[in-house]
């Protein structure tokens, strides 16, 4: 245990430390037992597959497919949303000129893709849930318990909610349905007028609440609502869509849509699972790794002269990757998924319309910086460690620098990762009611040995 580190809390008084050091040493496992034993740590196995835990037909994750051989080889990414390509369905809609979220928001939640009739219901639904956030809400929940951390704003929100549903319990598939549909939509005014009072009482700043304007699509709403001015270009709000829609599914193996299935199948009701996954997506290993992007790469930006210089950008990279700079742990934040190998198709989607915005912005050197260090990283991590399949940019190397470039607060990155995944969330918890599955309860084994009880006197 790193004592300094823990000193520097007040709260942790030297005897809270002795224990803590006494807790942390009995809770260790040799790593050998978890081979011996045949236990797959997060649970995946040698080879870095994911155990089977369960079946979904909502979305597909492909990272590999079959060899001459028989053996798996790694391949370019593929995701599908209900069987529909994303390549096909974010060219789909954006090259109509239309937004794309409430379209496919309605495919993962439904099934299939809607139609004209069916989209304009499903887009006036989420809307008349975006009217239905308690009056007083905010100034008596959000106003209250002002917080620097608006993933912790959302799990307390998301739970005072339960107190105002009559059928908060009730976990029939159309009152579980009209809930997620209340959150999803009320998820993106929490977050936002959640920053803003942050903003206003740590900070300062004037406060402003923007009330949503029914007219506006569901991406448009959230620069409309955060911007004290409600300005945004059709480039902006575009791009902000695209980020959504390709944050707002990844399979049922994804940690937080994992959680959102194991607490489901407990019976609870919705409130408390939602605020269970959100705990989950917080976590740096997976929704806040975008931060970590873009606080990386401003200190490259700060110490490399000449972003152009490879060797320059390789020698930085290579200090990061020995613990030697930005947060000494040794990881190039972006890069590197537990499917995707050769290449994540979210990335490589966010890249081609990332590129668009820098043009319009004038920030091209960010970019080509940026594709630098995508080109670069996969090399100096093969060169430093042996891994058992190929390193490429994920989607939170290019979501945080179009964050930043759309001049959205990093207060809030983690918060839209949330609102995107939202819907995914709510697709798994109607797939894990609908089909009745047990509690899912898996087996942990037991290294521990029986000890004889000894009386206090004695000890």
């Amino acid at each position: 245990m790193n004592d300094t580190y823990y000193s520097d809390y007040s709260e942790i008084t030297p005897a809270l430390l002795k224990m803590a050091r006494q807790s942390e040493e009995v809770s260790r496992i040799p790593p050998e037992l978890y081979i011996e034993k045949e236990v797959k740590r997060g649970l995946r196995d040698l080879d870095g597959k994911g155990v089977r835990a369960g079946l979904t037909d909502i979305s597909t994750v492909n990272g590999k497919r079959p060899g001459p051989d028989g053996k798996d080889i790694p391949c370019d990414g593929e995701l599908f949303y209900r069987g529909q390509n994303i390549n096909a369905l974010v060219q789909g809609f954006a090259s109509e000129g239309r937004f794309g979220f409430e379209e496919i928001a309605y495919l993962l939640l439904m099934g299939t893709l809607p139609n004209r009739r069916q989209l304009k219901d499903f887009s006036d639904e989420l809307h008349r849930c975006q009217d239905q956030l308690p009056s007083n809400f905010v100034r008596d929940i959000i106003m209250n318990a002002p917080s620097q951390d608006m993933m912790n704003v959302l799990a307390r929100s998301v739970l005072t909610l339960y107190s105002f549903d009559d059928q908060a319990d009730d976990i029939s598939i159309p009152n579980v349905l009209r809930q997620c549909m209340q959150l999803i939509s009320m998820l993106p005014l929490i977050s936002v007028y959640g920053y803003h009072i942050y903003q206003h009482y740590y900070n300062g700043k004037s406060l402003y609440i923007n009330k949503p304007d029914p007219e506006l699509s569901f991406a448009e709403n959230i620069l409309h609502v955060l911007r004290k001015n409600s300005h945004y270009t059709e480039t902006e709000a575009r791009l902000l869509d695209i980020a959504l829609v390709l944050h707002m599914e990844h399979g049922g193996g994804n940690n937080s849509s994992f959680t959102t299935h194991v607490v489901s199948s407990s019976g609870t009701d919705t409130y408390s699972v939602f605020a269970a996954s959100l705990g989950s997506l917080k976590g740096p290993r997976h929704g806040g790794a975008n931060i970590k992007v873009v606080k990386m790469m401003e200190e490259i930006k700060q110490n490399v002269k000449d972003w152009k210089d490879e060797n320059e950008v390789e020698a930085y990279l290579q200090k990061i990757l020995s613990k030697d700079a930005f947060d000494h742990s040794g990881l190039i934040y972006g890069m590197g998924h537990a499917v995707y190998s050769l290449s994540d198709p979210r990335a490589v989607l966010l890249k081609s319309f990332a590129k668009r915005l820098s043009e319009e912005k004038g920030l091209m050197d960010e970019y080509a910086l940026y594709c630098l260090v995508e080109d670069l990283a996969p090399c100096i991590i093969g060169r430093n460690s042996h891994i058992y399949k190929g390193v490429s940019a994920n989607v939170d190397f290019y979501s945080g620098y179009v964050y930043d470039i759309l001049g959205l607060p990093k207060e809030l990155y983690t918060p839209l990762f949330a609102i995107a995944r939202s819907v995914g969330w709510s697709a798994h918890r109607i797939e894990e009611l609908a089909n009745r599955g047990k509690i899912i309860r898996p087996a942990y084994v037991s290294i521990s040995e029986n000890k004889k009880y000894i009386p206090i006197r004695e000890r």
